[in-house]
């Protein structure tokens, strides 16, 4: 079992950035690919982001592509999402993600274990 917690959300105007955090406790998040989902008011969840267990592989959703990164910092057991050049459409509740798989995937029911979420708005 793994606990994923998420922080760094808050409120950016537009142009700006945030960086989301995800803390694992219980296991080794370096076993596990990690991914970012987030969910609109009214809206499905959506895909943001993944990344391997290595780090080697990402992969990004065309919206966030060249504007957001994933990164991993295994000895701290943590993965980031830097988010750039937000814009107010980026405005959500971001989820982190994990399963113990060498691979990632795009659709939220692959995953495992999810976060509590952080809100993330960005103001026009």
């Amino acid at each position: 079992q793994v606990q994923l917690v998420e922080s760094g959300g808050g409120l950016v105007q537009a142009g700006g950035s945030l960086r989301l955090s995800c803390a694992a406790s219980g296991r080794t998040l370096s076993n596990y690919g990690v991914g970012w989902f987030r969910q609109a008011t009214g809206k499905e969840r959506e895909f943001v982001g993944a990344i391997s267990r290595t780090g080697r592989s990402t992969s990004y959703a065309i919206s966030v592509k060249g504007r957001f990164t994933i990164s991993r910092d295994n000895a701290k057991n943590t993965v980031y999402l830097q988010m750039n050049s937000l814009k107010p459409e980026d405005t959500a509740v971001y989820y982190c993600v994990a399963k113990s798989s060498l691979v990632v995937s795009q659709d939220p029911l692959w995953y495992d274990y999810w976060g509590q979420g952080t809100q993330v708005t960005v103001s026009s």
